[in-house]
């Protein structure tokens, strides 16, 4: 499980990265704060996912 839970949590910081690099293009900064917010949840449950790993150990 923690396998998927890291999958999951760099797809939500490449999603955020990906909507916030577009926000920027377009200059829609709605879309480059949802890109930010995104990207911070991602890193959260990676960082989430990593003191479990230590923890584990």
């Amino acid at each position: 499980m923690a396998d998927k839970e890291k999958s999951r949590a760099k797809a939500e910081q490449v999603k955020g990265k990906v909507k916030e690099t577009a926000g920027r293009a377009v200059g829609n900064e709605r879309m480059t704060a949802e890109g930010r917010a995104e990207k911070a949840k991602g890193n959260a449950r990676q960082a989430k996912e990593k003191i479990k790993d230590v923890f584990k150990s």
